[in-house]
């Protein structure tokens, strides 16, 4: 797995919340932006798909392009061009039309104040706080977040753990292990406390972004419970068991497209609700298993099998 991407996307992903003033917000109208007879996506050249700055969403922002492209909607890609600030700058501005993103961190981004955590509420919400001119289409089901994870043997000799809820009855016998924020941040220890009542023997820092040494300080037994992200090829590769968050102590954060209303037609929108309808966290693992693991695959290619796999594409 690839140390300098894992970084990378959760600085990408802690930053958004912080740098949402940047940004101006202003409510959407009643009416639907998304209908035939207000976007063309033919009417300005091809529709432009960008990508935040790490390996993961470049290749579902191929995903999206190769869809389009199927659907007779001519795409190009505009890959790795920055963190949120950026991307939605680019998109107000018409030089990137659809951008992959994730539903709770975009929420918190234009809404600051945001506390739904439930994946519903947050894409119901979503709408009435987004820029004018801009729109998410689908959720998907694909989720990449942070997560509780343990070894399988862990999770048997303490009651077969299944959910945070188990955990936390235990969870003052276990280390637990994650980037140094996570000992303040409102979703790290601080908010297993206070959701869950889950309090380790003890928090020992590891900082790879669940990385490597995070895995392997897991399977070592050093740790006992590890924060690592969900589409972590880790995860299936050592047999790791993610712990289910019923009760939201972390934003839900479901793949969706992030769009240019006036640039997405009819045939644009299908093409992409036709992506979300298949994306699955599994997917994204294994995708990210061919693109930042031995066969460092391109993303392109990755997108292209993925697209033909699914049916989309011949």
């Amino acid at each position: 797995m690839n140390n300098t991407s894992l970084t990378t996307r959760r600085t990408f992903i802690g930053a958004a919340a912080g740098l949402s003033v940047l940004l101006a917000v202003t409510a959407c109208s009643g009416s639907n932006p998304l209908s035939s007879d207000s976007s063309s996506a033919a009417s300005g050249g091809p529709v432009v798909v960008g990508s935040a700055n790490f390996p993961e969403n470049a290749i579902i922002a191929e995903i999206y392009a190769g869809a389009l492209n199927a659907a007779g909607v001519t795409s190009t890609t505009k890959l790795n061009i920055g963190a949120r600030e950026v991307y939605i700058k680019a998109i107000k501005d018409g030089s990137v039309d659809v951008v992959p993103d994730y539903s709770g961190n975009l929420l918190g981004f234009v809404d600051p104040t945001n506390t739904v955590t439930d994946p519903e509420g947050i894409v119901a919400a979503l709408p009435a706080k987004l820029p004018a001119g801009l729109a998410v289409l689908n959720a998907s089901s694909a989720e990449d977040k942070d997560a509780m994870v343990v070894t399988a043997g862990t999770a048997a000799k303490y009651g077969n753990l299944k959910t945070i809820e188990d955990l936390a009855k235990v969870c003052d016998q276990l280390t637990l292990g994650a980037p140094p924020e996570f000992k303040t941040r409102p979703y790290g220890l601080p908010g297993l406390a206070k959701i869950y009542n889950c309090v380790p023997k003890a928090f020992t820092p590891v900082s790879d972004g669940g990385g490597p040494l995070t895995v392997k300080a897991l399977l070592n037994d050093e740790i006992q419970v590890a924060d690592i992200f969900t589409t972590s090829p880790a995860i299936p590769a050592n047999n790791l068991v993610v712990l289910e968050d019923p009760l939201h102590n972390w934003l839900a954060q479901q793949v969706l497209p992030l769009v240019k209303t006036e640039r997405i037609n009819d045939a644009a929108k299908t093409a992409l609700n036709d992506v979300s309808a298949k994306l699955t966290t599994a997917d994204l693992i294994s995708l990210r298993d061919q693109v930042e693991g031995d066969q460092k695959m391109d993303p392109k290619v990755a997108a292209t099998a993925w697209l033909k796999d699914k049916g989309i594409t011949n």
